[in-house]
């Protein structure tokens, strides 16, 4: 991302190898730009952004949405799962994936192919990360109980082709939120955790992830933890991401955790029996809330938009919990 000018005046431009989003307060200074590029280099004006790397863009007066409908069009066709029937989650509720070592293996290229088509859908589709990370882990030797899994996905993708993300227009000061959880001791190979995080820009979700934790926790005290430690990092980069883009100094980022043990020990300086073990790293967010760059605090554990990032979920929860998240189906519109 490069920035030119201040104010309204300036333009912000988003460079993926030679694919350019040109945006700004000011049409004018966005038109001056747009001049001097076609100047210095042969360029195509595409007009007001409406599809980019795969993403449909639809612009409207007051919201835009963005969604991949016919990417994973594509994707069901590509693997012979255009025609199949639609499932209401992308994994089994309660599911717990193993290496499955016994089990007849199936061909790990095209597993992989699929894996690779899945992640890159994740760019608007938050509600399916967590079952396409645990499925991203078996790519070395998988077998036909993965490649189910897998199935299982885009039968959950002909389902809901098309949702997607809105984000509305706001005339108000933006607040940078985010929401982390974790669940204890998840991956059944390793027993370590599974990891989520959804930042939110006012009530627009802006980015989320669902990882593995790199260690084991011996607590969900420790998993909440190590999973906000890694959610304040983000949070950092953010918080100076917007600070630059706006033009305003960067402000303290709220952070909502549903584990009031964990909170506790982010807020309490002094170590103690049931936290000296946990590796010094981690603690790095303490130093966050000291400074005044991050603030803890407790949200009901309903109201956790990242809980569908570490575990899965029935049709009913998921469809809560995709609602929570910023997750619609948006209907094509007639321009």
């Amino acid at each position: 991302m490069y920035t030119r000018g201040k104010g309204l005046s300036k333009v912000i431009l988003g460079v993926y190898v030679d694919d350019l989003i040109v945006t700004g307060g000011d049409l004018r200074e966005i038109g001056v730009f747009k001049q001097q590029m076609t100047f210095e280099f042969e360029m195509s004006d595409l007009g007001m952004l409406s599809f980019y790397l795969g993403i449909e863009v639809e612009q409207r007066k007051d919201y835009i949405t963005i969604k991949q409908t016919g990417y994973a069009k594509k994707v069901l066709d590509q693997f012979g799962m255009a025609d199949c029937n639609a499932a209401k989650f992308p994994m089994d509720p309660g599911a717990k994936l193993d290496a499955d070592k016994q089990g007849e293996r199936t061909d790990a290229t095209r597993y992989r192919r699929i894996i690779g088509c899945l992640r890159y859908l994740l760019h608007s589709r938050p509600d399916v990360s967590f079952s396409v990370g645990v499925a991203s882990r078996f790519m070395e030797k998988p077998t036909v109980k993965h490649f189910n899994a897998v199935k299982q996905i885009l039968r959950y993708l002909k389902g809901t082709l098309n949702f997607g993300l809105v984000y509305t227009q706001e005339m108000k000061q933006e607040v940078l939120v985010g929401y982390t959880d974790s669940d204890s001791g998840g991956d059944v190979v390793g027993r370590r955790s599974t990891g989520g995080m959804a930042f939110y820009l006012n009530d627009a979700l802006i980015t989320w992830n669902s990882h593995k934790e790199k260690t084991v926790a011996l607590s969900s005290c420790e998993a909440k933890f190590m999973a906000t430690t890694v959610a304040a990092k983000q949070a950092l980069w953010l918080r100076n991401l917007l600070g630059e883009i706006t033009v305003t100094e960067p402000r303290a980022v709220t952070l909502f955790v549903d584990n009031n043990s964990a909170i506790a020990l982010m807020k309490n300086p002094v170590f103690h029996g049931r936290s000296k073990h946990i590796d010094v790293k981690f603690h790095f967010i303490r130093e966050c809330v000291e400074h005044g760059q991050i603030n803890v605090k407790k949200v009901n554990t309903l109201d956790q938009k990242a809980d569908a990032l570490t575990k899965p979920m029935s049709a009913i929860k998921l469809s809560v919990m995709r609602h929570l998240l910023g997750v619609r189906e948006i209907e094509d519109q007639q321009t």
